[in-house]
């Protein structure tokens, strides 16, 4: 029984092996002859069905021969969008999101024009980079989504584009943050890198007031500060060390449950001790 059993299973998958190898010949047939066709319309049919088989690379390849053969037409709104669309779901967002931009530049009230605008800021999104690489992306995106809310403030995509914004923003506070502790860790080798980590942390605070990167830029701020005042020549020191004083109240307002507050607290003794004396 246990022979037959065996048997009866490698017959069933090598039948399904020939069945399934039939169709691609015949899908991958019929692909190879309508990139061949001149006939648009019998294109556009393929991509279609192309793309609701999820075949998104058949479908964005013939869609591309064809997205201009039909400028001018009805047909091209469909077909423009469905490129887009097609590149979106292989996920090539740097190519859909030139594709959705044209559709909805081209067509400004047409019936995808809500889609258009979301899925173009959101594919920038999903490609955004790490925060130590280039953010051309990160602001693509931001810019793309903010748009799509201006238009679109009803949509039900609302709270998805609100919090990839969100996302972004933080990405680009971190970047920034990354670059205020580069300056802080530097110190003062080829200049006063400490108010360069000053004025990196406050625009990132000034420019994302909302970030959850908020408390770790303040906090560059207040040790830069320290740093500046304990390596400043006699007759700054005073004054300098009665702004680490005024930062640090600033910080503890903010923050008076902060995980750094000892290290704060160790900040303002010392910057009291001087000043007392």
């Amino acid at each position: 029984m246990r022979d037959i059993s065996v048997s009866m299973r490698t017959k069933t998958i090598k039948y399904l092996t020939i069945i399934l190898t039939a169709l691609c010949l015949t899908s991958c047939g019929e692909y190879n002859r309508v990139l061949k066709s001149n006939d648009p319309d019998l294109k556009l049919d393929f991509a279609r069905r192309a793309f609701q088989q999820k075949k998104y690379v058949q479908a964005s390849t013939v869609l591309e021969e064809i997205v201009d053969l039909f400028r001018g037409q009805e047909k091209n709104e469909e077909v423009l969008y469905l490129l887009a669309l097609s590149n979106y779901e292989n996920k090539d967002y740097a190519t859909s999101g030139v594709y959705f931009k044209n559709y909805y530049t081209r067509y400004p009230r047409g019936k995808y024009n809500e889609l258009a605008r979301f899925y173009c800021g959101y594919g920038y999104y999903l490609d955004s980079p790490e925060p130590q690489l280039d953010q051309s992306d990160t602001m693509k995106g931001i810019e793309e989504l903010q748009a799509f809310l201006d238009y679109y403030p009803r949509s039900d995509k609302v709270s998805i584009a609100q919090n990839a914004i969100f996302e972004l923003q933080d990405k680009l506070t971190l970047k920034e943050l990354q670059n205020a502790q580069l300056y802080y860790n530097l110190g003062n080798y080829l200049g006063n890198n400490y108010e360069a980590a000053i004025i990196t942390a406050r625009n990132a605070i000034k420019n994302y007031p909302y970030s959850r990167y908020k408390e770790d830029l303040e906090l560059v701020i207040l040790k830069s500060r320290y740093q500046m005042a304990s390596q400043s020549v006699e007759e700054k020191k005073a004054d300098r060390f009665r702004e680490v004083i005024d930062e640090y109240y600033s910080f503890i307002n903010n923050y008076p449950d902060s995980p750094n507050r000892r290290e704060a607290d160790n900040i303002l003794k010392i910057a009291q001790n001087y000043v007392n004396e």
